[in-house]
């Protein structure tokens, strides 16, 4: 019986069967015999959140543009329809052709959250392929590999993966595969082509790093072998309006997280918040014209029939056209009858003229990030934002007939007081107080805001590495006590489960040690970690003490100033120097400006040979 056959014989016992049968419109099939490189493209989560990812859709499709390569997409399956291939021999296979991957050239997996190591082990497991990369064949097939945010720190992973891509894809991972072609051709074996591999920038083959400890745990020296870089850079697109950008996308049959066209607008960002690891990885800052995105927009929706988009970036409102972009934009998205969305909004650079073109497109509630609840902790984390910023954008929005505003903060920061948690409760009473005070206010509608409140979690590359998360006990009393600050039903409080955080944390910020911790609590049952239906710390906890870890060591330690930290020698272009005195700067709650009013000297403009703007 094939594969194919197995599954349809099946398919009625699960929720979702359209997750497991692939045939979409857009997905791409081709002639097995005239191709010379396989790629099994894997998200290690539910089809539902891998088919939202816009990186999988861009190198899926830029993938499939070279005739002789075939990139196929590949996701985890539910708890019910694994069981049901362990079962019956079903393998984990590639949607296109129903292909198990294991005889896949590359079976690649995108990184997102810490929280989906276990799904990669469990991912492997039931292809077939050796979960230990020194367990795998010396021939030149099954090479496993990584990209995406999660690999600036891949050490955790490293005993698992072949190698590792840095940064941004569209150039390297091409490159990669010709490498791989090539070598194929030639009959060489595995070693040889990581060693060829790891010449190229962007590529790191862990296995040619060999760390050694100091007795206290941190790390003495890291020795390279086998001609291997010292340090690895990352690789960054230099021209947005140049890099590949499908005109079509694979349509679901079935409804996605986010079932829609997203179009990306910028990749980095200005702003230099101390915490956010998305802002400092990404950089530099780069645009797409207003004309590039309105051209990538049309096409999209005319070959997909999407009738909704969205603009993809970490602070749309930070491109220097955002104005005429979408002023254009609706042109458009109106005679068509095409909804569009935008993320989170700044609240610094919000006017009464984007409320009204935002008015146009989504009639929802309006989302903004305060992260602090006083001035002064806003400073610490270099958030940029007065309250009378946020105050004045919430008058705009309540004057424009909003009565939903939602505002993200974090607890657990740096320098954090009781003070600074009671201020929460008393900036989000403000605003309910600003509504009824706002003569033009909507009528007949009271007001609701939403605070939630995540867990701070320090990451690699950001001026907050070094610091150490607070205790499960000590989030757990300051979240009672923003709860007990709140005096008032007009304020709804959420926030994240302090177990959750840890474990991010612990993952995040590890180094190789850890790797037979995340085997050993993936063999206990541990996989969709970031479901809370699914999320179980105590196998995570026994784990780690069966495999002589100190979660504390990672999560509640500040790493020194001049300890090797496990991902010092990976070049994201953003100094470490840098990061040092922007730690100390916000401990001092000082604010650093953002990069278009000056250069912070974080090492990206030296690195890529220009100024950032």
């Amino acid at each position: 019986m094939t594969v194919k056959e197995k599954i349809e014989k099946h398919l009625l016992e699960v929720q979702k069967p359209s997750r497991y049968i692939g045939g979409e419109v857009g997905s791409i099939t081709k002639d097995k015999s005239k191709i010379d490189v396989r790629f099994a493209f894997c998200f290690p989560d539910t089809y539902d959140i891998g088919m939202s990812h816009l990186g999988m859709k861009i190198l899926y499709s830029l993938t499939n543009e070279r005739s002789n390569y075939w990139c196929e997409r590949c996701f985890a399956p539910g708890v019910d329809f694994e069981e049901i291939m362990r079962k019956n021999d079903i393998p984990l296979y590639a949607l296109e052709s129903l292909d198990p991957i294991r005889d896949f050239d590359f079976i690649g997996f995108t990184m997102q959250y810490e929280l989906s190591y276990t799904n990669v082990l469990n991912m492997l497991d039931l292809a077939g392929i050796p979960i230990f990369a020194k367990d795998r064949t010396p021939e030149l097939t099954q090479i496993v590999v990584a990209g995406g945010p999660c690999v600036c720190n891949p050490e955790p992973l490293a005993d698992f993966f072949d190698l590792f891509i840095l940064g941004e894809g569209e150039e390297v991972n091409l490159e990669l595969m010709d490498l791989y072609n090539d070598m194929k051709k030639q009959g060489a074996d595995r070693l040889e082509f990581l060693e060829k591999a790891a010449q190229i920038e962007g590529i790191y083959v862990p296995q040619f790093y060999h760390y050694f400890y100091k007795e206290d745990g941190t790390i003495d020296h890291i020795e390279v072998s086998n001609n291997a870089p010292e340090k690895i850079r990352k690789r960054i697109i230099r021209d947005l309006d140049k890099v590949y950008y499908p005109d079509n996308f694979v349509v679901p049959f079935t409804e996605i997280v986010h079932d829609r066209v997203s179009v990306e607008v910028l990749r980095g960002c200005i702003r230099g918040c101390r915490f956010c690891q998305a802002g400092f990885i990404y950089r530099p800052f780069r645009e797409k014209t207003p004309d590039t995105i309105c051209r990538e927009t049309r096409s999209l929706c005319e070959n997909t029939g999407y009738d909704e988009v969205s603009l993809a970036s970490l602070s749309t409102s930070d491109h220097s056209g955002i104005e005429p972009m979408l002023d254009q934009l609706l042109d458009y998205t109106e005679d068509e009858k095409i909804s569009l969305s935008l993320p989170s909004l700044r609240v610094d650079n919000f006017s009464e003229s984007l409320l009204e073109k935002i008015k146009r497109v989504r009639k929802t509630g309006l989302t903004f990030a305060a992260e602090g609840g006083t001035q002064r902790l806003r400073d610490v984390i270099n958030k940029n934002v007065s309250e009378e910023e946020i105050m004045n954008t919430c008058s705009i929005a309540f004057k424009g007939g909003y009565s939903n505003v939602k505002l993200y903060f974090m607890m657990g920061l740096p320098t954090e007081t009781d003070e600074d948690i009671i201020g929460i409760a008393e900036l989000a009473q403000r605003v309910v107080d600003l509504f009824y005070n706002t003569e033009d206010r909507p009528k007949g509608r009271g007001v609701q805001v939403s605070v939630s409140c995540a867990t701070f979690v320090p990451k690699p590359f950001t001026p907050f590495q070094f610091e150490p998360q607070d205790t499960r006990q000590e989030i757990e009393r300051k979240q009672k006590l923003l709860l007990d600050s709140v005096k008032t039903k007009k304020i709804k409080v959420s926030y994240h489960d302090p177990d959750v955080s840890m474990l991010e944390v612990i993952l995040a910020k590890g180094d190789r040690r850890l790797c037979s911790s995340i085997y050993t609590a993936w063999k206990k049952g541990c996989k969709f970690d970031s479901w809370g239906e699914h999320f179980h710390f105590p196998l995570w906890l026994e784990a780690f003490a069966e495999c002589g870890i100190d979660p504390a060591f990672y999560a509640n330690r500040r790493f020194e100033y001049d300890e090797i930290l496990p991902w010092d020698h990976l070049d994201y272009l953003v100094t470490k120097e840098f990061l040092i005195r922007e730690n100390k700067t916000g401990r001092k709650a000082v604010t650093t400006p953002n990069c278009r009013q000056r250069c912070s000297g974080c090492g990206v403009n030296k690195a890529v040979g220009r100024d950032c703007f």
